[in-house]
């Protein structure tokens, strides 16, 4: 590659950040760190209309979480800015009537009612939804079928109007798609795009190649939804810059629910979460659930993301940042669409979870912990019980039962665990056992388990039968590591305690 590789993610600022949306972000990411290359993150707010309040920050905020933070942003300035299209408006028009100056476009004056009469008229069976086209312009009220002196008149009164591009007729337009090949498309069968609209705002299409090609962007990577636009922007480009200053084009595969593109919908019907954060519709007032908040870890994040569509060749299936980084190719992206699979999703975050240190996750538990009224006092504590407990959890969310009470004595016991099996020797044995554990030499769960065995042994009871109430008294429940591990960590007075407490809770 001789020219200094240059990408960008370009998302509108209009709700939350979809699965395929971060996916895109990081297959980006991961081409430009390969290459040496920028990662620019431009918001494409032209469409007033559907902007989001605060869905702007709520992009900057994932992409740092995800660890995919841009070199150049709004955040960010670098030598290309603004990073923002609502910024650049002044920017866009000169390229509009240069096409128009050109013959590539025009001006059109059409009122909504006028468009709506359109669509009414010549709507058939076979043409549900006529579009403003090569077929069509020509009945309408624009440049082209107005005479001059009453299109400059009309724009020096300041008459509301769009300008479009003009599509020819009967060309084939063509580019190689670097997941694709070779993409061809007929450019009679594409309408006539809004470039600029009334309010002097670009559309997308006009926005993004001028964008493109000011930022010195080489490489454009998008989801798959795109390509119908595909030939659309390689005109704009052959008009107005030339296709030898076009970037690379892949279009992604769409990432799939169980039925088709996967959606928001599908999240709240099947139970997963299909945002990379929270998100609240600032109207509706509606959370969509994230990873983050599911209890994902940003590693085990962008792991799964990176396999939804490429592979290295190989079976293997747990990649640091770093070493996608390195195996990443847009040539090993799949053509077909990936299906999201929300089981394998927490499989990967178990895998992350076990090969996590216990020091790098004290943070992120200690936040589960908290938000679920378990406050840490002792973070040497906690490391220790991670350590312990992380290779049980999927979730981040899974530490709240297998290691809260470590730092919260159990509210309620599961009694009815233990009543069916419980009698006076088993008190007695409890009562004698809390009693040795003052004078246990070492507080080891070797030590533990020692004290505990001998004394069965002498009670004439099987230790197995012990075991459960003893969990029961630690933990409160039926679940947790190796019950001298508990007491270990514990600590011998909380131990004793616990032991106490749980006599009295048995006295059945």
């Amino acid at each position: 590659m001789n020219k200094k590789v240059r990408v960008r993610f370009a998302p509108s600022p209009t709700g939350g950040l979809h699965l395929g949306g971060v996916r895109t972000v990081l297959y980006n990411y991961l081409f430009a760190r390969k290459h040496g290359g920028d990662f620019v993150l431009r918001i494409e707010d032209t469409d007033q209309s559907r902007f989001v309040p605060g869905a702007e920050e709520y992009i900057f905020e994932c992409l740092r979480w995800c660890g995919l933070e841009p070199d150049e942003s709004p955040l960010k300035e670098g030598n290309y800015g603004p990073y923002r299209q609502s910024e650049r408006k002044h920017i866009y028009r000169k390229y509009a009537e240069q096409l128009v100056q050109q013959g590539h476009a025009y001006y059109a004056f059409d009122t909504p009612e006028e468009l709506e009469q359109m669509r009414n008229t010549h709507k058939t069976e076979q043409n549900p939804s006529p579009q403003y086209d090569h077929r069509l312009r020509s009945r309408m009220r624009n440049s082209l079928t107005l005479d001059t002196d009453t299109v400059k008149k009309l724009l020096d009164q300041n008459t509301p109007h769009v300008i479009r591009i003009k599509m020819p007729v009967n060309e084939t337009v063509s580019f190689t798609d670097m997941i694709r090949g070779e993409v061809s498309f007929e450019t009679g069968l594409v309408d006539d795009k809004v470039l600029l609209k009334a309010d002097g705002m670009p559309t997308y299409h006009l926005a993004v190649v001028v964008d493109d090609y000011l930022m010195k962007i080489t490489h454009a990577f998008r989801g798959e939804e795109w390509l119908p636009s595909a030939p659309v922007h390689i005109l704009l480009w052959k008009y107005l810059f030339g296709t030898e200053a076009m970037p690379q084009w892949a279009h992604l595969p769409l990432i799939l629910g169980p039925n088709g593109k996967l959606s928001k919908r599908d999240g709240a019907k099947y139970g997963f979460p299909v945002f990379a954060m929270n998100w609240t519709d600032p109207k509706t007032k509606e959370l969509t659930e994230g990873f983050k908040e599911k209890g994902f870890l940003p590693e085990a994040f962008i792991n799964l993301l990176a396999l939804l569509g490429w592979n290295d060749g190989t079976e293997k299936e747990i990649f640091s940042k770093e070493e996608l980084i390195e195996r990443f190719s847009m040539e090993r992206v799949h053509s077909a669409g990936a299906k999201f699979d929300y089981e394998k999703a927490k499989w990967f975050n178990h895998e992350w979870l076990k090969i996590s240190s216990a020091g790098n996750l004290i943070n992120s538990v200690k936040k589960f912990l908290s938000s679920n009224g378990v406050h840490v006092n002792d973070e040497a504590l906690l490391e220790k019980a991670i350590g312990l407990v992380k290779d049980r959890c999927t979730l981040l969310s899974d530490f709240v039962m297998q290691a809260g009470f470590f730092f919260k004595t159990p509210g309620q016991l599961d009694v009815e665990a233990v009543k069916p099996k419980w009698n006076n020797d088993k008190k007695d044995f409890f009562e004698a056992y809390s009693g040795k554990l003052h004078e246990a030499g070492s507080w080891t769960a070797a030590e533990l388990e020692k004290i505990f065995k001998e004394l069965a042994i002498e009670k004439g009871i099987k230790p197995g039968e012990l075991q459960l109430p003893l969990r029961i008294m630690l933990v409160g429940a039926k679940y947790g590591p190796p019950v001298f591990e508990i007491g270990e960590l514990l600590g011998p007075t909380e131990t004793i305690n616990r032991i106490k407490q749980g006599l009295s809770v048995f006295n059945f």
